[in-house]
C-alpha cells in the first residue's frame, strides 16, 4: 500500500456538511417563501411622510431584488394638509415602482434611479374661501436662488412615467372648478441622460374665473426641471371663455426661476377678463390682440415689447410685475401711436368702444346698447375698490394723436398711481391745437366710497380747435381758467352729482364765427349773411365765465360773451345730480341789424337732449308788431326786428377780474406722502 495514500474521511463527517447544507438551503427557501416586504412598511411610510410633511401610507410593498432592484408601492395615499377640513385624501396612486442601479451605488456611493413608474395618479387640490388649501407644503424651506444647484448633488433620476394621471382641482376665491389629464409621452432612452425623455402633456377642461376653460400644455421632461444646464420647453395654449392665451418658448432653471425666453400672445373681447388669470388689476376694455416677449428674471414678470390692438387704437409697451411685495407691483409704461378715446372708457367707468363692433363681449353689446337708450352722459358704474386693492400700480402712457372727427383733443398723457389703493392721476393731460387742459385728481378710499379731490387747468387752449369738433362754427383765440372738485361718491356719476367746487374760463382777443352770435340773438338777417360769409367772423372782446358747483348744483355767478356784434350773457345752470340743464342766453346787438329778433334763448331738460326755444312772450311782441305794422304797410314789418346796439365794453373789465385771480386747487403728487400712507397737504384755491 503506497505511503501516500490519504485515508478516506469518515462517513459521519460527510453526512454532517450534507445536513449543514440542506439546512441552510431549507431554511432559505422557507425564508423566502414566509419573507414578506410589507413589514418595512412603516419605516417606509415613516421616511416618506416626513419627506413630504404630510401623512403618507401605503397598502403593500414588493421588492425585486438584482443588479437593478426593484421596489413597487401598491395603493399610495397622501393625506391632506393638516387642519384641512377634509376625509379626502390630496393625492392617491395604484401604483408607484422606482428602479435603483445597486451596482453604481457600490461602485460610485451615488444613488441612480434609471426609471420612476406611476400607474393612476389622482389628485385632489381645493383651497376654500378663506384661503386654506389641502395641498402640501414644500417638502424644503429653502429660500430660491438663481445659482446653479450641483448638477451631481442628490439622486440621479433617469426618467419619470405617468400613466393615466388626472387631477381635480377647485379654488373658490377665482371661482376655478376644473379637471386635468396627466400623462407622459414615449420619450428618448435613458442613455442620453434622460433629460429630455417623456414629455409631459396636461389637458384641462372646466371652469375658471366663472368662465368654461380649455387648455392644452406640452413640457419637457418633469424630471428634466432639475437640470439647470438646459431650458426647459413649454408650449401652452388656454381657452377661458372668450380669451384665447398662447405661450411658447422656454424656461431657465424654473425650480429657481432663474429666467425665461417666452412668447406670450393673448386676444379676447376684454382685458378685465385676465384679471383672475394674472392678479393683476385690469379696467374694462374693448376687443384686442396682444403679443410681445415674457421673461423672468431678478424675482420679477417683464412682458416687454408688446404690439397690438386695442379697439380701434393701437397699443404698445412694457410691462413689469413684482409679485415678491405684500401686495403685487406693476410698472407700466405703455403708448398709442392713434388711440379712440371711446376704447379708453373702462377706465372712467364707463363700457368702452361703440356699439356694433366687431368681437365685443355679450356683456358690452348689453351695456353699449343699454347706454345709447339711456339718457344719462355721466358712467355710474361703482368704482371696484377690492380691484384697486389687488396691486400697487405705476401707468405711465401716452397717445401720441387722438382719432375722432368730432373729438377736439390732439394727444393724451396719463401718470397713474395706486398706493395701498389710494389713486393718484397727475396729470391726465390733453393736448387742443397749442394749448392743453391738464387734471390732477386724488382718489381715497373711505369705507365703500371714495373721497375725490380734482383740479383741471385750462392752459391756452386753442379756441379753433375746439370749435373745429362742431363742424358748423369757427374762430380763434386761447381760453385759460381752471377748475375744481371735492366730493365723496362711489362712481364718476355719484361724484359730480354731490360734489362742491367750480369752474372759471376767461379768454380775451381773438374771434368767432359771427354765425354763432347772431344765430343766438335771432338776428335771421345777420345770420343769412354770415352764412353766406358776410361777415364770416365776429371780433372777440372777451369771454368770461364763473360757475359755482354746491352738491351737484351748478349756477352761474357771471356768463358773458362779448364781441364786436353783440353781447352775450348767461343765467342758469346745470344739475349734475339728475343731468339737467337750465339755462338762458340773452343777446344784445351792438350795431344797426336787419331781421334781429332779440330774445332770450331757454336752454332746458336733459343733457344728452337738450331743448332749445326762444322766449315766447318777448318773441310774441315783437312778432305781433310786425305782422300788424305788416298789413298797415308792408316794409313797416321790419322795423321791431331792427336793433340800434349798445355800446358798454367796461362789462368785460368787470367779469375777467375774478377769472384773473383764480387758480387752480393743487393735488398732491404721489411722492413720499403717498408712499408713508399718509394724504400729502392740500392747497385751496385762492380768490
Amino acid at each position: 500500500m503506497p505511503s501516500d495514500t490519504m485515508p478516506a474521511p469518515p462517513r459521519r463527517s460527510r453526512h454532517i456538511w450534507a445536513y449543514v447544507l440542506g439546512t441552510v438551503v431549507v431554511a432559505t427557501v422557507a425564508a423566502v417563501a414566509l419573507w414578506d416586504w410589507d413589514w418595512f412598511l412603516p419605516i417606509v411610510d415613516a421616511q416618506a411622510s416626513s419627506a413630504l410633511g404630510r401623512k403618507v401610507t401605503a397598502q403593500h410593498l414588493h421588492v425585486q431584488l438584482g443588479r437593478t432592484t426593484v421596489v413597487v408601492l401598491d395603493g399610495v395615499k397622501i393625506a391632506s394638509a393638516d387642519g384641512y377640513q377634509t376625509d379626502k385624501p390630496f393625492a392617491t396612486a395604484d401604483r408607484l415602482t422606482v428602479q435603483a442601479d445597486v451596482m453604481a451605488y457600490i461602485h460610485t456611493r451615488q444613488i441612480v434611479i434609471p426609471q420612476i413608474v406611476v400607474d393612476k395618479p389622482v389628485i385632489d387640490a381645493e383651497q376654500n374661501a378663506k384661503g386654506e388649501a389641502n395641498w402640501p407644503a414644500p417638502a424644503s424651506s429653502s429660500t430660491p436662488t438663481d445659482k446653479p444647484a450641483d448638477p451631481d448633488a442628490g439622486p440621479k433620476i433617469g426618467q419619470l412615467v405617468i400613466k393615466d394621471g388626472s387631477a381635480h382641482v377647485e379654488i373658490a376665491k377665482v371661482k376655478a372648478n376644473f379637471d386635468l389629464d396627466i400623462a407622459t409621452r414615449a420619450g428618448a432612452a435613458a442613455g442620453d441622460g434622460g433629460s429630455n425623455a417623456g414629455q409631459i402633456v396636461v389637458k384641462a377642461k372646466g371652469r375658471y374665473a366663472n368662465q368654461p376653460i380649455t387648455g392644452e400644455l406640452v413640457g419637457g421632461a418633469l424630471l428634466s426641471l432639475r437640470d439647470t444646464s438646459q431650458p426647459y420647453p413649454i408650449d401652452l395654449h388656454i381657452a377661458n371663455g372668450p380669451t384665447r392665451v398662447v405661450l411658447t418658448g422656454s424656461v431657465k432653471n424654473p425650480l429657481n426661476f432663474a429666467g425665461a425666453d417666452l412668447k406670450l400672445q393673448f386676444s379676447g373681447p376684454d382685458m378685465a377678463l385676465l384679471t383672475p388669470l394674472t392678479g393683476v388689476p385690469i379696467p374694462e376694455t374693448p376687443a384686442y390682440s396682444i403679443a410681445g416677449k415674457l421673461d423672468y428674471a431678478d424675482k420679477k414678470v417683464r412682458f416687454t415689447g408688446f404690439t397690438g390692438r386695442l379697439g380701434n387704437s393701437d397699443l404698445n409697451g412694457d410691462i413689469l410685475v413684482d409679485p415678491t411685495r405684500e401686495r403685487p407691483f406693476v410698472d407700466a409704461n405703455l403708448f398709442s401711436r392713434r388711440v379712440e378715446l371711446a376704447d379708453l372708457g373702462g377706465f372712467i367707468g364707463e363700457t368702452p368702444g361703440r356699439k356694433g363692433e366687431a368681437n365685443q363681449s355679450a356683456q358690452q353689446k348689453t351695456e353699449l346698447a343699454k347706454k345709447e337708450s339711456s339718457d344719462r352722459i355721466l358712467p355710474d358704474t361703482p368704482i371696484n375698490l377690492p380691484k384697486l386693492n389687488m396691486a400697487d400700480v405705476k401707468l405711465r402712457y401716452k397717445g401720441a394723436h387722438i382719432e375722432g372727427r368730432s373729438v377736439p383733443l390732439d394727444n393724451i398723457v396719463a401718470n397713474l398711481d395706486i398706493t395701498n389703493g389710494r389713486v393718484v392721476l397727475n396729470p391726465l393731460s390733453f393736448g387742443v391745437g397749442t394749448g392743453q387742459i391738464a387734471i390732477a385728481t386724488d382718489l381715497q378710499p373711505v369705507g365703500k366710497n371714495v373721497k375725490a379731490n380734482a383740479s383741471v387747468e385750462f392752459k391756452r387752449v386753442d379756441l379753433a380747435r375746439l370749435l373745429s369738433a362742431t363742424h358748423l362754427v369757427e374762430g380763434a383765440g386761447a381760453m385759460s381758467g381752471s377748475a375744481r372738485l371735492d366730493s365723496t361718491g362711489d362712481s364718476l356719476a355719484s361724484l359730480l352729482g354731490h360734489g362742491d367746487g367750480g369752474l372759471k374760463l376767461g379768454m380775451s382777443g381773438g374771434n368767432l364765427s359771427a354765425l354763432l352770435v347772431d344765430i343766438a340773438g335771432l338776428a335771421f338777417g345777420n345770420a343769412i349773411l354770415s352764412a353766406l360769409g358776410i361777415p364770416q367772423r365776429a371780433d372777440l372782446q372777451c369771454f368770461a365765465a364763473d360757475f359755482v358747483l354746491n352738491k351737484g348744483q351748478m349756477s352761474t355767478r357771471t356768463m358773458i360773451l362779448d364781441t364786436s356784434e353783440a353781447r352775450v350773457q348767461g343765467t342758469g345752470g346745470v344739475n349734475l345730480a339728475d343731468e339737467t340743464i337750465d339755462y338762458t342766453l340773452s343777446t344784445a346787438t351792438k350795431h344797426f341789424s336787419v331781421g334781429s329778433l332779440p330774445t332770450p334763448i331757454d336752454i332746458k331738460g336733459k343733457l344728452s337732449s337738450p331743448g332749445i326755444r326762444p322766449h315766447i312772450g318777448p318773441l310774441a311782441l315783437r312778432g305781433g308788431a310786425a305782422i300788424g305794422l305788416g298789413v298797415l304797410f308792408p316794409p313797416a314789418a321790419l322795423l321791431p326786428t331792427i336793433q340800434f346796439g349798445t355800446g358798454d365794453d367796461d362789462v368785460c373789465k368787470t367779469a375777467e377780474a375774478p377769472i384773473a385771480r383764480s387758480t387752480p386747487a393743487s393735488i398732491p403728487s404721489p411722492g413720499a406722502a403717498v408712499r408713508r400712507g399718509r394724504p400729502a397737504p392740500r392747497r385751496v384755491a385762492r380768490r
